[in-house]
């Protein structure tokens, strides 16, 4: 068994186990390991794609099984998850990934579970990824629980993406945006603008002015080289933050807000805008350990910049009539980033929502109250489900009526960029730019603007 599969089973274990994040987790694994670059990126790709396409693969064991995977001891089913993704998704041979996966079953769990994970995943290794895919949509009970089952996402998932599609009258990119939501997102970096410059032998990202790609090598040896003005960052996070900061020219000792910094990629990007236009900037984070994660980010940024520990709404409401602006990234359900956070699909449920909005909707309504007068808010969330977007701005104008408007973000996020993007209309008649990955090669970043008039 090789080391880089039993890291990436390690992985899924904590990851199921203990609600542990495999974007946190796998780095350090890999690192106590001592793995080689090729077999980092083996435990990365077994790690990160069968978490993806958990949902399909798991319906390929019941079938191939003839028992619900409810029935499987959890770590047996996921050492067939990685046998079925090294079968059906990757260039490793069939007897190899049966023999190391059903080797794995018997290092960690004994002859039995490793004899009936042999007769599973040598069922599924007589057929082809096409004849699989074929027989479990044969099993949906809708075309919802099809597409579920053939793209990985939980029903309300594809419901809720489908929603706000049809928000922009896209409905039919519904396919689209679940294949993207399954293939790993490239890295992107940004050079923080007026401390760093995209150096010239990279490619630039088609909109963001600050973002690049690497043609190779680790990111993190480039981040600390630049001292953190060179950063790894989403290009639909970096236009968020420059959405704000470039929607009108700033006028010199403007104050700034980041109402929930953390981790700290947009208060960065904010705080470099900031110090090249002469405004000041302040940043707030609840969670203490988030809060240290911004202070880092900002470090390499010669100015001051001060990082409160609060809950954002007493934060803003301390403060009234202060900023003239103020990004609210708002906590969300981070569906607009299951390319790169993959267990997400699987932990969120519909019930998380309300109490989501309720707090998104309590966030932005404070940030307002901290305006000055003709100041501007940017509600962001890495979610496009319409409760948290469309409905939280909606109702936060509905509670300040005629001392709100809402402006173009759309315009707002064009001017920032350097390339035409597509982004369309909202049906309901709103300003709100939504990113997507099928479309933009973003994380699906929902940017509104609100003016306190």
């Amino acid at each position: 068994m090789s080391q880089a599969r039993r890291v990436a089973f390690d992985t899924l274990r904590a990851v199921h186990e203990s609600d542990a994040y495999a974007n946190l987790l796998l780095p350090k694994a890999i690192e106590r390991a001592g793995l080689s670059t090729a077999d980092a990126g083996l435990a990365t790709e077994l790690t990160y794609g069968t978490l993806r396409r958990q949902g399909t693969y798991d319906a390929i064991i019941g079938i191939a099984a003839e028992r619900s995977v409810l029935e499987i001891d959890p770590e047996v089913l996921d050492a067939l998850r990685l046998g079925v993704h090294q079968l059906l998704a990757t260039r490793v041979a069939s007897h190899a990934a049966v023999n190391e996966s059903v080797e794995l079953a018997r290092t960690v769990l004994g002859r039995g579970p490793a004899g009936f994970a042999n007769a599973v995943l040598r069922r599924i290794a007589r057929d082809t990824p096409g004849e699989w895919m074929t027989r479990v949509a044969e099993t949906a009970r809708s075309d919802d629980e099809r597409l579920g089952l053939v793209y990985s996402h939980p029903v309300w998932v594809v419901r809720a993406f489908r929603r706000a599609l049809a928000a922009e009258g896209r409905a039919d990119e519904l396919e689209a945006l679940l294949s993207a939501d399954n293939i790993s997102p490239r890295v992107t970096m940004a050079a923080l603008p007026g401390l760093a410059e995209v150096p010239a032998d990279v490619r630039r990202t088609a909109y963001s002015p600050l973002g690049f790609r690497l043609g190779g090598g680790d990111p993190e040896a480039t981040v600390t080289a630049s001292e953190g003005r060179v950063r790894v960052q989403d290009e639909g996070s970096q236009l968020a933050a420059l959405a704000l900061t470039r929607f009108a020219p700033v006028r010199s000792g403007e104050r700034w807000l980041d109402l929930c910094a953390g981790p700290g990629g947009k208060t960065a990007v904010l705080a470099a805008e900031a110090l090249a236009h002469g405004a000041r900037l302040e940043a707030n984070e609840i969670s203490p350990a988030r809060a240290g994660l911004v202070r880092r980010a900002v470090a390499g940024i010669p100015s001051d910049i001060p990082v409160s520990e609060q809950d954002g709404r007493v934060r803003a409401e301390a403060a009234p009539g202060t900023y003239d602006r103020i990004l609210v990234d708002a906590p969300c359900t981070g569906l607009g980033a299951l390319r790169r956070r993959p267990e997400a699909r699987w932990r969120k449920s519909p019930a998380d929502v309300p109490e989501l909005s309720s707090l998104q909707t309590g966030l932005l309504s404070a940030a307002l109250g901290a305006l000055a007068p003709g100041g501007v808010v940017a509600y962001v969330t890495c979610s496009p489900h319409l409760a948290e977007t469309a409905a939280v701005v909606a109702e936060v104008r509905r509670e300040w009526g005629a001392a709100a408007t809402e402006l173009s973000a759309r315009d707002a996020v064009a001017t920032a960029s350097v390339g035409e993007l597509d982004l369309p209309a909202q049906k309901d008649g709103s300003g709100r730019a939504q990113l997507w990955p099928h479309r933009h090669g973003t994380d699906a970043m929902s940017i509104s603007l609100l003016q306190r008039v």
